[in-house]
């Protein structure tokens, strides 16, 4: 194990990288190149709104980029964020002295409630300039508002909860819809539900939220100054079912469960964070007396909506008797407070101060704070100055924090964009998995890491934690790239020699019989992986030498199997002699090299099942291939051994229509050995013709001949048309046979006879059987009866042969007779033919002056011209020009040949004296004009070239000239 630690560790090192731009530099194995490369941006940032308000600030609110804040006691400004530039200004027409207490604004930003401290209640809708009271609300003074955010939209508030300072909670609508004079009030019911009690008798009610859970329950928390209750049920059904009224009536005649802290700040503010807009709530952080409670919420509970609740105390300097916090806003991982000259952020993890935000005195001091849910920001404000806080990256370091607090989970979900920290988070929780003994755990985490592979390795090593190593290993590997073969091939061969060392410690104690089975499955589930194919393809050698170290022939077969090395599994099979089995591998992968390797071994102890698995492959085995092992099979010369190389050989001659010389001949060596029967019939089978049979004529003539198998021997030369030795060897076994053999050569009467003359004198000679002889002589009509007298002894009587001389002197006088009317006939045709000949001499045909060539349809007696007995006419050029294309190569040289001679002799001699001088001439230089004329006379005008053989023989000739085809094409474009 450590050369193979030490083979890994070198392959790692000879592919360490420099980073660019970073020269000398090298990347270690275990990490990340940390650098901040600018500065980093605060969580929170805080601006000042370029905004100088003209009177002092009451009161602000901002939700859905909706901003209001009161001004005085008569006015109020409205921005909508998105358009900074457009303010609206709405006057609130009051004349007395009352105040604005509070401003409530819902979460779409459109319904505004203002609450004055004359317990009136005015109503301003985010589309309309018109401040409407409530006259239901009057004589309440608001303290709280539970908007409903499932039902609640631009035009109506739905039901909502009013908590006052009476500790009283209302259920209340509101809708948008102004009317006319008589129109309906936007205040469409106000019904109390509930009264909250604390130390004896009514509280004011602080804060109120209202959600919906998931599975229709409806939630309600109220806060007073100690105590927070919680309100859980679901609505009764009816007209009134989306309302708050059946939630509450639950809690008549008990109250509902609260928690309570005795400090006492004299009010209390909820805060939720919501991570979406319309999402439920994750976390509350309640401003109380002690502390702050902070914790999550869950709808799923069936009892309580808080969960993980812990009270953080608040930081120092800030309290009931120091510094009173103002105000409470919650984010994801803080909660800020709002103090008179300050801010201070407080981690929710921890409990630590992360921010101490002073503000300048000129600003005055700090009145409330307030989140927008929609944007994620926050808003401060003093009476004569608004500022606002951006939250960036707010979750950048908690994964530092949870690592601290051994959430590993946790840790890992907050950085898992950030590689460098994962690996960290990953490292921290592998050795705490180790330290605590969850050794596969820790290998599992291990396997992630950028961490030293050899340290890890060798961890696991010491503590003898061989499974945790190998699954450290195994993780390794499936992390690796297609381009790490070094490393991946030395990981596979480290798992292998684990798996198979676990094994053998495990193999053969029956209290591990499971344990054992179980790590089997595993160790064969990694030799299958289809990740891992390659890498084990490649180190297959190093890895069957790790099977037969251990002895595991189990599983050096099933990992051959696994990598296709079939011939590995079939040697396997036949040297513990489980032939079965290796044709059953073999037939599976019908692979021909190992049929051809193997079938010598398996013919010996299987051979009927090993023919039957060559008949089935069919001509995907080579028959050739097979000859050795039928050959070596076959040696023994059993009647089983050679009926099973038979029944294979039968199988490619008739089946596969096998044509090789080497399977035919082997098939006739069987045959003469062990079929003699299906001999004769195989070669006759093949037939007589010595182009046509498949075997080898010599070679079968020779075998035939060493086991004496005659009438074989006599096909065979009857296909080597050697019908003299066929003949002299038939007369051996049968006569009949012989007189087959005679008759074979049909064109060779000679032969034929000499033939005939052999057998008739095997006859007469040495069956000394003159009856046969004579059936011989009847036999052949070439035979007479003075061919076969000779062979005759002189003492037999001219009795025997009686019959036979008259019917020879009976077929002489037939013959005689057979020629004379031959004579007769031949002279009665040749004087029919001097007759016909006589006739010819004195035929004519008329030329009318109007008769036109055929050919180019100009008056025939224009020009020289030929007349045929059909009818047509043609000058001898026009012929001449029709005849030519239709004339074999040499006619045509022939003609051109004729033509330049004609040409060249002189015109013919006017005179008879002269002519004969003429004639003489010629006779002597060469051929006369007279002749040149009627030799090309032959060659043009044998006969019409419309109703010639050669008018027949053009009838498959295009009508153009293929050479002139694409011509004649563009001429009739």
């Amino acid at each position: 194990m450590a050369s193979i630690l030490d083979e890994y560790e070198d392959s790692l090192s000879r592919s360490a990288v420099l980073q660019p731009g970073c020269p000398n530099v090298a990347i270690p194995h275990s990490g990340y190149v940390n650098a901040q490369l600018e500065k980093e941006v605060p969580i929170f940032t805080k601006q000042r709104i370029d905004f100088t308000p003209s009177e002092r600030i009451t009161s602000l609110v901002v939700s859905c980029n909706q901003l209001c804040m009161s001004l005085g006691k008569d006015s109020l400004l409205r921005i909508d964020l998105g358009k900074a530039n457009e303010p609206n200004h709405v006057e609130l027409g009051r004349k007395d002295d009352a105040k604005v207490h509070k401003m409530f604004l819902d979460h779409t930003g459109s319904h505004l409630l203002i609450a004055l401290s004359s317990t009136e209640v005015l109503y301003v809708n985010r589309n309309g300039q018109k401040v409407r009271p409530l006259a239901r609300w009057k004589g309440q003074l608001v303290e709280s508002v539970g908007w409903n955010k499932a039902l609640g939209t631009e035009s109506s508030t739905g039901p909502i909860l009013v908590g006052t300072a009476q500790g009283q909670i209302f259920e209340a609508e509101l809708s948008a819809s102004e009317g006319g004079l008589f129109g309906p009030a936007p205040d469409l019911y106000f019904r109390p539900l509930y009264v909250l009690n604390e130390e004896g008798g009514p509280a004011p009610v602080c804060s109120l939220e209202a959600e919906r859970g998931p599975d229709g329950r409806g939630f309600v928390i109220a806060t007073t100054r100690q105590r927070l209750f919680q309100f859980i049920g679901r609505a009764a059904e009816g007209a009134e079912a989306q309302g708050f009224s059946g939630l509450f009536a639950a809690y008549t005649d008990h109250p509902p469960p609260f928690r309570e802290f005795p400090s006492n700040l004299g009010y209390s503010e909820l805060a939720f964070y919501t991570p979406k807009l319309r999402s439920a709530p994750r976390a509350f952080a309640w401003m109380m007396g002690d502390g702050v409670l902070y914790g999550s919420l869950d709808c799923g509970r069936p009892d309580s909506l808080l969960s993980e609740e812990r009270v953080w105390e608040y930081p120092e300097g800030v309290g009931p008797g120091a510094s009173p916090p103002l105000a409470i806003v919650l984010t994801q991982f803080h909660f800020l407070l709002l103090l008179a000259d300050r801010v201070e952020a407080v981690c929710t993890l921890t409990g630590q101060v992360v921010l101490r935000d002073h503000f300048l005195e000129k600003f005055g001091p700090l009145k409330h704070m307030v989140k927008d849910s929609s944007t994620g920001q926050l808003w401060a404000y003093t009476e004569r100055a608004v500022f606002r806080y951006h939250v960036q990256r707010e979750a950048r370091d908690v994964w530092r924090t949870y690592l601290d607090m051994n959430r590993f989970d946790l840790a890992k979900e907050y950085c898992r964009d950030r590689p460098d920290c994962l690996d960290t988070v990953l490292a921290r929780e592998a050795d705490f998995c180790f330290r605590q003994r969850r050794y596969l755990e820790s290998a599992r985490c291990y396997a992630l890491t950028q961490s030293y592979f050899e340290e890890i390795a060798l961890k696991f090593l010491e503590a003898r934690q061989e499974e945790a190593l190998a699954e450290f290993l195994q993780r390794k590997l499936a992390s690796l790239k297609p381009a790490e073969r070094t490393q991946a091939t030395l990981l596979t061969t480290w798992l292998t020699e684990l798996y198979l060392s676990r094994l053998g410690a495990l193999q053969g104690d029956p209290e591990a019989l499971n344990l054992y089975r179980e790590t089997r499955e595993r160790f064969r589930a990694f030799l299958i992986n289809p990740r891992h194919k390659e890498w084990l393809f490649a180190s297959r050698a190093s890895i069957h030498e790790l099977l037969a170290s251990h002895g595991d022939t189990e599983h050096m077969v099933y990992f051959a199997v696994i990598m296709q090395d079939y011939e590995r599994v079939v040697a396997y099979h036949c040297q513990h002699e489980a032939y079965e089995e290796a044709l059953a591998v073999l037939s599976r992968h019908r692979d021909p090299q190992l049929f051809y390797k193997f079938s010598p071994i398996l013919i010996r102890h299987i051979p009927r099942q090993l023919v039957d698995a060559w008949i089935e492959l069919g001509n995907r085995l080579d028959a050739r291939q097979l000859i050795p092992a039928l050959v070596n099979y076959s040696q023994g010369g059993e009647a089983q051994q050679v009926s099973q190389a038979i029944r294979y050989m039968e199988f490619c001659v008739n089946v596969l229509g096998e044509t090789e010389q080497a399977i035919h001949n082997y098939l006739l060596s069987l045959y003469a050995r062990g079929q003699p029967a299906s001999l004769l019939a195989y070669l006759e089978q093949a037939g007589a013709s010595p182009h046509r049979v498949h075997y080898d004529l010599k070679y079968a003539l020779r075998l035939c001949a060493e086991h004496g198998h005659h009438r074989a021997c006599v096909h065979v030369y009857k296909v080597l048309e050697l019908y003299e030795e066929a003949v002299d060897l038939a007369l051996q076994v049968d006569v009949d046979l012989a007189k087959q053999c005679a008759d074979l050569p049909e064109e060779d009467e000679e032969l034929r006879k000499k033939l005939w003359l052999k057998i008739a004198r095997h006859v007469v000679q040495e069956e000394e059987d003159v009856q046969t002889a004579m059936a011989c002589l009847a036999s052949c009509p070439l035979l007479k009866i003075e061919d076969v007298l000779p062979f005759f002894p002189d003492f037999v009587t001219i009795d025997h042969f009686k019959e036979a001389i008259c019917s020879s002197l009976k077929a002489y006088n037939h013959h005689i007779q057979e020629l004379q009317r031959e004579m007769e006939e031949a002279t009665a045709s040749a004087q029919r033919i001097r007759r016909d000949l006589q006739e010819l001499r004195s035929r004519y045909g008329t030329v009318e002056p109007q008769d036109k060539c055929a050919t180019c349809d100009f008056p025939l007696l224009n020009r020289p011209f030929y007349l045929f007995l059909c009818g047509h006419m043609f000058h001898a050029d026009c012929l001449l020009q029709a005849v030519r294309p239709g004339l074999p190569a040499y006619k045509q040289a022939r003609l051109e040949e004729l033509q330049r001679k004609l040409g060249a002799a002189p015109p013919p001699a006017k005179g008879s004296a002269r002519a004969k001088e003429a004639e003489g001439g010629a006779a002597a230089g060469g051929p006369s004009r007279e002749q040149l004329k009627a030799d090309l006379d032959e060659l043009v005008a044998a006969e019409c070239v419309y109703c010639g053989e050669l008018m027949i023989r053009s009838i498959d000739r295009p009508f153009i000239d293929p050479q002139r085809y694409e011509e004649e094409h563009l001429s009739w474009l």
